[in-house]
C-alpha cells in the first residue's frame, strides 16, 4: 500500500516558526497564589513537557508533591531544591514553549517578600505580567508590591488571575470583589490594560479550555488571551541607540563600534553623533555577523564604521545628531533596593547602564514609597526591598533616555565597589537641570603653581584605625615634624571638625558615610591649595575611604593604617568611651557593635602596640622620602 503522507516541507516550517510572534510574560502574586502550578499548567496543556520530564515530575510528586496521588505540576519549574521541599519559589524560573500561534518566554518569580528583588529583575523584560491572587485570600500585600514593580518597571499589559476559584466553588461574587478590590488599587497605577480572568491551575479551567464550572464568564481563557493580546514592540519607532561594547580594530585599517542596537534604525550614509562628546560623522559602513547590512535596527548587533575619526569608547552611545539621549552626571531616578545591607545616602557604589559604568553616590532619598498605599513617607536609608524616589550624581557624564522613553537605555543597576554584588536597581526619571547648569570655572593659579611656591608635593596622610589607636597622636606629632622641616600642612582631626563642620552629624552609619564625606570633599580643596593634609578619622567604612582616595588624584592619597589591637585601645580609652560601649550607654560605637572594615592595601601599616608615636612619625617620613 502506498504511502499517502505528504512530505514536511522543511524549509516552511522553519520559516513559520521563525515567523512566530514572541511573548515575554511574568507569573506574579502573594506565596502560595499557584504560579508554578499555573506556569506548569501551561507547559503541559502546551504539550511542552518531554516524557522523560513528566516522568521524573511524577517520581517527585510521590516525594514532594502536595496533590496526593496526581502529579504535582508546580514542580515542573520549581528547580531548586529547597523550592521543592518547601513548596515554594526562590529563584526567578525561566520556561519557554509555544502553541500554534506564538512563542512564550515565561518567568515564574517569587512570592516571598525577601525575593522581591528576583520579581524585579523577572519583570524587567517582561511584556506582561500575570499577577496571581487566591481566591480565598484576595488582594495582598505582595499583590500591592508585584503591582506597584510591574507599573515602575513599564509593563503595560496586566492579566488578573484570580485562581483556586474551584476552593470557593466558583462564586462569581468573590471574583467580583476581588476584581473591584484590585481596580480601587490599581487605578493609582499607570497601568492601562487590566483583564481579569476566573481560574484553576489545578484543575485547568480556564487555562486552555472553558469548563462548565463559570457560566457566569464570557471572556476568553487565559491561553487565548496570551496568544491574542496585541503587544506594540515600539522600539525601532524610537531614537537611534546603539550603545558601544568594543571597539573593533581589527588591524590598521578598520576601526568599527560594536553593539547591539536597542532602539531605532540606521542605514549606510546616515549622519550619526557620539552621545557624551556631540562630535559627528556618517556612517560608512554596517557589518553584521554575515557581512556589509545597507540598513539595521533594534536588536541587531552589528559594528558600525564612520567617515570620520572620531574618539569614542566602550560606554558612549551612537546617536542621530537630531536625537540626542540626554547626557548628565546627576539624575532623579526610582530605586528598588536589592540587598539585606541598607542603602546610605552619600556612600559610593558602581552604576551600570547598558554598557556605561561610572562611580554613583546617592546624594538624596527624597521618600521612600509604601507599596500599600502608594504613599510616600521620608527615610534616611532604603532597606532590602523597599522603593525609594532618588537623586543620584555621577563621577562622570553618561548618556541615557528617561526610564519611560527607552526601557534599555534608562534602567541601571547599584553594584557594590568591593563585593561586586547588585545591590539596587533603578529607572531613570529625568535628568537634573544642575547637572548641566553648573560647570567647573578653570582658575590660571592652579594646584602645580601653588606646590612649586610651597617647595613640596601636595596629598592626604588619611589616618584610619580603631578609637584609641593613636591615630591623632601620631598625626599630631608628624605635624610638627613637617613643620620643622618647612612643609604647609594641616591636621584635620575627627572630633574637632564636630564642633563646627559636622556638629549636626551622629554616629550612625548614614552619618558615618556623611561625615567622612564632607571631610574628603574639604581634604580635596586643601589638596587642591597645595598643603599636606592629615586626615585622622576613625573611617570604619572601606567604601568611604576609597570615595575619598577616588577624589584625589594617583599618588595624592596615601592611607596610614594604625593597627593596634582592640584590647589595647580598650586598655587606653582616654575618654571613658569603651567603658560606656561595654555597659550599652553608647551606641554604634566602632569596635562594639558597629564594624570596623580593616584596610586591604594601605600604602603604611603601623603597629601602634608596638612603638611609640615618635618612632611611628618617623616611619611615616620614612616611607614619604622614598615615594616622593
Amino acid at each position: 500500500m502506498a504511502d499517502t503522507t505528504a512530505p514536511i516541507d522543511i524549509d516552511a516550517f522553519l520559516a513559520a516558526q521563525e515567523a512566530k510572534d514572541q511573548l515575554r510574560f511574568i507569573t506574579c502574586g502573594s506565596v502560595d497564589d499557584g504560579k508554578s502550578t499555573l506556569l506548569g499548567r501551561l507547559l503541559y496543556d502546551s504539550k511542552t513537557v518531554f516524557e522523560d520530564q513528566l516522568s521524573a515530575t511524577e517520581t517527585e510528586s510521590r516525594k514532594y508533591g502536595t496533590q496526593g496521588e496526581q502529579v504535582d505540576l508546580a514542580l515542573l519549574v520549581d528547580g531548586l531544591q529547597a523550592e521543592r521541599e518547601q513548596g515554594i519559589t526562590i529563584d526567578v524560573a525561566y520556561r519557554y514553549f509555544e502553541t500554534d500561534k506564538r512563542k512564550f518566554i515565561a518567568a515564574d518569580t517569587p512570592g516571598h517578600e525577601q525575593y522581591t528583588r528576583n520579581m524585579a529583575t523577572g519583570a524587567s523584560t517582561a511584556d506582561l505580567a500575570i499577577i496571581l491572587i487566591d481566591a480565598r485570600k484576595g488582594v495582598l500585600t505582595q499583590t500591592r508590591r508585584h503591582s506597584f514593580i510591574v507599573s515602575l518597571l513599564g509593563i503595560r499589559h496586566v492579566v488578573l488571575a484570580v485562581n483556586k476559584m474551584d476552593l470557593v466553588d466558583y462564586d462569581q461574587a468573590t471574583f467580583d470583589r476581588i476584581v473591584a478590590d484590585y481596580h480601587d488599587f490599581a487605578a493609582q497605577l499607570e497601568i492601562p490594560d487590566i483583564r481579569a480572568i476566573p481560574l484553576s491551575a489545578l484543575t485547568g479551567a480556564n487555562v486552555f479550555e472553558k469548563q462548565d464550572h463559570t457560566p457566569w464568564y464570557d471572556g476568553p481563557t487565559l491561553m487565548s488571551l496570551l496568544e491574542n493580546i496585541e503587544v506594540h514592540h515600539d522600539e525601532v519607532e524610537k531614537p537611534f541607540r546603539l550603545p558601544v561594547q568594543w571597539v573593533n580594530r581589527p588591524n590598521l585599517d578598520f576601526r568599527g563600534f560594536a553593539g547591539t542596537i536597542i532602539s531605532g534604525s540606521i542605514r549606510t550614509g546616515d549622519p550619526v553623533a557620539a552621545a557624551l562628546s556631540g562630535r559627528q560623522s556618517t556612517v560608512k559602513r554596517i557589518v553584521g555577523p554575515s557581512g556589509d547590512l545597507d540598513e539595521a535596527q533594534a536588536g541587531q548587533a552589528v559594528t558600525i564604521t564612520l567617515s570620520d575619526e572620531i574618539d569614542i569608547s566602550r560606554g558612549d552611545v551612537l546617536t542621530k545628531p537630531d536625537q540626542a539621549p540626554d547626557v548628565a552626571d546627576q539624575f532623579a531616578a526610582h530605586i528598588v533596593w536589592m540587598d539585606s545591607e541598607a542603602m546610605l545616602p552619600e556612600r559610593t557604589y558602581a552604576i551600570r547602564f547598558a554598557t556605561a559604568q561610572a562611580t554613583a553616590q546617592i546624594t538624596d532619598l527624597t521618600h521612600k514609597i509604601d507599596v500599600n498605599t502608594l504613599g510616600h513617607s521620608a527615610g534616611k536609608v532604603l532597606e532590602l526591598n523597599e522603593v525609594g524616589y532618588c537623586k543620584l550624581a555621577l563621577d562622570r557624564a553618561v548618556a541615557f533616555d528617561p526610564y519611560k522613553q527607552n526601557r534599555d537605555s534608562g534602567a541601571f543597576v547599584l553594584i557594590d565597589r568591593f563585593s561586586n554584588r547588585t545591590v539596587g536597581a533603578g529607572v531613570v526619571e529625568f535628568g537634573l537641570r544642575r547637572a548641566s547648569n553648573v560647570k567647573w570655572h578653570e582658575m590660571k593659579i592652579d594646584k602645580t603653581v601653588r606646590a612649586e611656591a610651597f617647595g613640596q608635593k601636595p596629598r592626604v596622610l588619611w589616618f584610619t584605625g580603631f578609637s584609641g589607636s593613636g591615630k591623632s597622636t601620631v598625626a599630631d606629632v608628624l605635624e610638627q615634624k613637617l613643620h620643622a622641616m618647612g612643609k604647609r600642612t594641616y591636621l584635620l582631626d575627627g572630633d574637632n571638625v564636630r564642633h563646627g563642620l559636622n556638629k549636626d552629624l551622629g554616629f550612625t552609619d548614614t552619618d558615618r558615610v556623611e561625615n567622612i564625606r564632607r571631610v574628603a570633599e574639604v581634604a580635596h580643596l586643601m589638596v587642591d591649595a597645595g598643603l599636606i593634609v592629615l586626615s585622622s578619622f576613625i573611617s570604619p567604612f572601606r567604601s568611604e575611604r576609597q570615595m575619598a582616595r577616588d577624589l584625589m588624584e594617583d599618588g595624592e592619597f596615601v592611607e596610614v593604617f594604625v593597627d593596634t589591637p582592640l584590647e589595647i585601645c580598650e586598655q587606653r580609652d582616654p575618654k571613658g568611651l569603651y567603658k560606656k560601649a561595654r555597659a550599652g550607654e553608647l551606641k554604634n560605637f566602632t569596635g562594639i557593635d558597629s564594624d570596623y572594615e580593616v584596610p586591604q592595601n594601605a600604602e603604611i601599616v603601623l603597629k601602634g602596640g608596638e612603638h611609640t608615636p615618635e618612632e611611628m612619625a618617623d616611619q611615616i617620613i620614612e616611607w614619604l622620602s622614598r615615594n616622593g
